[in-house]
């Protein structure tokens, strides 16, 4: 087990190997052990790795740092989490940059059966504090994960009014766990911790907050959820590009809107203009959207007559509860999203299958 994990945790250190080439490793090999003892021609017939990736993974032979990152979280008692483990959030699987090894420090379910997103701006006015706060006090009674970067502004007034509401609240950092950044919100961090939360990164020991590390911090905060909400935002940073980011990962965006000279509130009405971000004016709008508020009982089915070995296999996933997300089911059939998408498609077709907003699904 130590040995897999020294292989796992040396990942990063590879150098020309960043998440997209290591995701191609672990798709194609199964496993980081069996990357580091693949022969070279292996390593060179993967698309996407050729001759130079492949000889920095045959060269590599330094494994001081891994062991020194095994040394600093089991000191700790920070998680690591392989893309293959089964607490790994799922939904990033569905991410083609996703990292294939998070460190995480928490207890909340990274699975949860809901989780959103909450972004904005670090310089808020009071009307975007009051409407997050407004927001995740709608969501409350839910049991929604709210995820966010742990910054000034929309995110840390996310994460207290999460603490508040009596919801897990999860920051997502540009930087490794020995550190904190910034420094002002470490009891805000401790305190999420304490109330069944917690920290997540893909970063190392050491690694600080640089500039660069951000948009990567970002595209896991948009990944890992079923919902982004921008709340209040100008017109360039870190807001708009996580928004950008959900919408490539086919993620519902929502935003806020405000007064059209109104600098905080450009880039959400620019969203909203260019058909990026639904427009909300609630956590009620995202509930009823995301299709959060359905009480109706299903009814009995019908007989399916008989089914493909695929399309049963996607069948029996949806038996276990009554909405399941697209991303859980891409995980979980283990068949590639491309067949995923059509055999839902065909039971869709057959009435086997209903499509609900959010992405979600559930049978007829």
């Amino acid at each position: 087990m130590d040995s897999e994990l020294i292989y796992q945790l040396a990942i990063p250190f590879i150098p020309n190997i960043g998440p997209v080439q290591a995701r191609l490793l672990i798709d194609h090999f199964g496993s980081a052990s069996a990357i580091f003892s693949a022969r070279i021609t292996e390593l060179m017939a993967i698309e996407g790795i050729g001759r130079i990736r492949a000889h920095s993974i045959k060269s590599f032979k330094d494994f001081s740092k891994a062991k020194e990152e095994l040394h600093f979280i089991r000191k700790y008692n920070i998680r690591p989490l392989f893309i293959t483990d089964s607490e790994f959030p799922k939904r990033l699987l569905n991410c083609p940059d996703s990292p294939v090894l998070l460190f995480y420090k928490g207890e909340a379910d990274l699975n949860a059966q809901r989780i959103i997103s909450i972004i904005g701006t670090r310089n808020h006015s009071d009307y975007g504090k009051n409407l997050t706060e407004n927001l995740v006090k709608d969501l409350g009674d839910l049991n929604v994960l709210v995820v966010s970067g742990l910054a000034f502004g929309i995110d840390a007034i996310s994460h207290k009014a999460a603490i508040k509401n009596n919801l897990s609240t999860v920051g997502v950092l540009a930087h490794g766990l020995d550190q904190l950044y910034p420094i002002q919100h470490s009891s805000l961090a401790k305190e999420m911790i304490k109330k069944g939360g917690g920290l997540l990164t893909e970063f190392t020991n050491g690694i600080k907050p640089d500039k660069h590390n951000f948009p990567a911090r970002n595209r896991i905060v948009s990944g890992m959820s079923d919902a982004t909400i921008v709340v209040e935002t100008g017109i360039k940073g870190g807001s708009i590009i996580t928004a950008e980011l959900a919408n490539g990962y086919n993620k519902e965006v929502f935003a806020f809107p405000g007064r059209v000279n109104d600098i905080k509130s450009m880039g959400c009405n620019y969203l909203i203009q260019q058909n990026k971000a639904t427009l909300v004016t609630s956590g009620e709008d995202v509930i009823s959207y995301m299709c959060w508020n359905n009480t109706t009982v299903r009814k009995e089915k019908r007989p399916l007559g008989e089914l493909s070995e695929n399309e049963l296999r996607i069948v029996t996933i949806l038996k276990e509860k009554d909405e399941t997300h697209i991303d859980e089911l891409n995980a979980k059939c283990d068949l590639g999203n491309g067949l995923v998408a059509v055999t839902v498609l065909n039971l869709e077709l057959r009435d086997v299958v209903r499509s609900l907003p959010g992405k979600l699904y559930r049978l007829a």
